[in-house]
């Protein structure tokens, strides 16, 4: 496989002002929407067709793992099958790599979805008369890869989830979290820059799916691919994705990381969505600590260097650990030898809440000052 490549900031996939409406009617629907500012219930009344995602723009970033999660109905797995063409947009743009996906042709797009955008569904759909190696190698087969070659690069991908001595079993002798690791393996076998996952673990056991979970996240970031994952639980967003974005009706309501969206919900929805997510893993020192000067002004007796020092990074469960071994009353927040802020037992208690600190300058630009 290749060598993963370093570029945070490049941006693999995108959308544009994207659109899908169905229904006979959806290029009326489409102009209703651009001349007359329809919205989803007068298209449905006035058309009779169902407006899937509405108004989409987003960026997935190399190296990232891109959560798109909702409720059923909410756009979501439409959105998925956007991103590699399985169904054509009605307006605006899919970019994959800065190549607009309707400007190419047949054959450009087969080598797109072969080579730069692997997809796992739900149902993983092995051939069943296949063993794992050869349901593995099947894509790469349909490529036209000599047989040896692609059984070899495919023994590789099986070896990366853990399935090497399963080879030559039968789809029917393996267990539901075990298919879903020959269905990751056959999508890692093309090498591709980004994978599509469209809620491929969420009919499996608790158990087995946060192992999934963590094993599927620590391998992308391994391999330094790029990854877009569909969900309905918000739980495996956040286990999961560097980043995510909520949707409703087909419309995109925030993107951001847990952190960014535990503490700042957009609107009621989002507020709601969040409301019964733990924070102790969530919220971060940085977000909750007072800045240095004011801590010092309210407290002009304290010594800082006798308090106990936490990085900008430690959550809010690692804060309380420290708070109850301390014989102080506060956390210093150090970063590279520098303490930049402090937090108080009362600021512990407002993370707990999900509630930042608002006097904090942006974490970026008071890491920056003592880098």
């Amino acid at each position: 496989m290749t060598t993963p490549r370093s570029d945070a900031n490049e941006v693999l996939v995108s959308c544009q002002s994207v659109w899908k409406i169905f229904g006979d009617n959806s290029a009326a629907a489409m102009q209703a929407v651009v001349e007359k500012g329809h919205g989803k219930k007068q298209i449905l009344q006035d058309y009779s067709c169902v407006v899937g995602v509405s108004d989409v723009n987003l960026e997935v970033r190399r190296g990232e793992i891109f959560c798109i999660m909702g409720l059923s109905g909410s756009g979501k797995s439409t959105l998925i099958r956007l991103l590699n063409k399985l169904i054509t947009p009605s307006a605006g743009q899919v970019m994959v790599k800065g190549r607009d996906l309707s400007s190419l042709n047949a054959q450009q797009l087969r080598s797109v979805r072969a080579r730069e955008i692997g997809m796992v569904f739900q149902s993983v759909a092995l051939l069943p008369n296949r063993t794992v190696l050869e349901n593995t190698a099947f894509g790469l087969e349909v490529q036209g890869v000599p047989k040896a070659e692609r059984l070899k690069v495919a023994q590789a991908a099986l070896a990366k989830v853990g399935l090497s001595d399963w080879t030559q079993r039968y789809p029917a002798e393996l267990s539901g979290g075990m298919q879903q690791r020959v269905g990751l393996a056959r999508a890692l076998a093309a090498d591709p820059e980004v994978i599509l996952m469209d809620e491929p673990f969420s009919a499996l056991d608790p158990l087995i799916r946060r192992q999934l979970q963590d094993e599927f996240r620590q391998l992308t970031k391994a391999l330094g691919k790029s990854a877009v994952f569909i969900t309905h639980d918000l739980d495996e967003a956040i286990r999961i994705g560097d980043r995510i974005a909520i949707m409703k009706d087909g419309v995109i309501i925030q993107v951001g990381t847990a952190e960014e969206i535990v503490l700042n919900p957009a609107d009621d929805y989002v507020a709601e969505f969040v409301a019964g997510i733990s924070r102790l893993h969530l919220i971060k020192a940085h977000s909750v600590m007072a800045p240095l000067a004011a801590y010092q002004a309210a407290h002009p007796g304290v010594d800082i260097a006798r308090l106990a020092k936490a990085s900008p990074e430690a959550d809010i469960d690692q804060l309380i650990n420290l708070a109850i071994r301390s014989e102080r009353d506060a956390v210093a927040v150090e970063h590279n030898g520098t303490v930049i802020g402090v937090i108080t037992l009362r600021d512990l208690l407002r993370g707990v809440q999900g509630v930042a600190n608002e006097s904090v300058p942006p974490v970026a630009s008071v890491l920056e000052a003592t880098a």
